[in-house]
């Protein structure tokens, strides 16, 4: 996967899986925009990356919450050469809890970033890989995306959400050779965790990003809808299939529930 000459946009590229997408991409000879809303994390990803490769690295702070964060990015992009060749819509956070009792603005705004932003960045980028015929886009979603997900309602939600929108926009772009990929992946070695607050959501063995980006890179390459990375990882999200789905979201809620405190 030769990416000498292209740009690549990845967002929450700040730490974890879009800081590894980021060196990845760079060390395939891609050009780097760097977006999330760390200005110092960013610089020092950036600094990184352009000490080890012959790239330019862009770093764009913004929060994909708010609602003019999109055409900010696409300014910046423009004032960079005005293309993008691969879009990896990474950022996002989750909640863990029960709905009752939750912050609505804090779940609002996981709906924002998870949904909303994604759908955005793609409506704006996606157009111009199908007009030049090539070009690709990475959605993370997550093998949180296969169940319903008691107690990370709407997390879980919002990663169905992303799967089925990257698996259709995968039928539409393959025809004009635009690659969509929905990287789902299990729990991750990434501060996700710190921003949830608590692991009673991490399920199986957890995998690191290098890992998670190596299974993207290899899906994407073979032109594949979607990754789940981790052979038990897949084994989990496809085998709910044999289950009814009431049988299947009673055992998520036992393996979400939270831990009692003080236990």
């Amino acid at each position: 996967m030769d990416l000498q000459g292209q740009t690549a946009v990845i967002t929450g590229a700040s730490t974890g899986i879009g800081a590894v997408f980021a060196r990845e991409l760079a060390a395939r000879g891609a050009d780097v925009v760097l977006v999330a809303r760390s200005i110092d994390r960013l610089q020092v990803v950036a600094e990184e990356i352009t000490a080890r490769h012959p790239v330019r690295a862009e770093v764009v702070a913004v929060d994909l919450r708010d609602p003019g964060a999109v055409d900010v990015v696409a300014e910046r992009v423009a004032a960079a050469g005005g293309r993008v060749d691969l879009l990896v819509n990474n950022a996002g956070f989750a909640t863990h809890g029960d709905l009752v009792g939750a912050d609505p603005v804090r779940l609002a705004d996981q709906v924002r970033l998870n949904c909303v932003a994604v759908v955005a960045l793609t409506a704006r980028f996606l157009p111009a890989m199908v007009a030049r015929g090539q070009g690709a886009v990475v959605n993370v979603a997550s093998t949180a995306a296969f169940q319903p997900l008691p107690h990370m309602a709407v997390y879980g939600a919002s990663k169905a959400f992303v799967l089925s929108f990257s698996e259709a926009l995968w039928a539409e772009a393959r025809p004009a050779g635009v690659r969509v990929l929905a990287l789902c992946p299990g729990a991750t070695e990434t501060p996700f965790f710190d921003v949830v607050g608590t692991r009673d959501s991490v399920v199986g063995a957890v995998r690191t990003p290098e890992q998670v980006v190596a299974a993207a890179l290899r899906a994407l390459e073979r032109g594949r809808p979607v990754a789940i990375d981790g052979r038990r990882n897949a084994l989990l999200a496809r085998g709910g299939r044999l289950l009814s789905r009431r049988m299947l979201v009673r055992i998520a809620e036992r393996t979400m529930r939270p831990t009692p405190a003080g236990t």
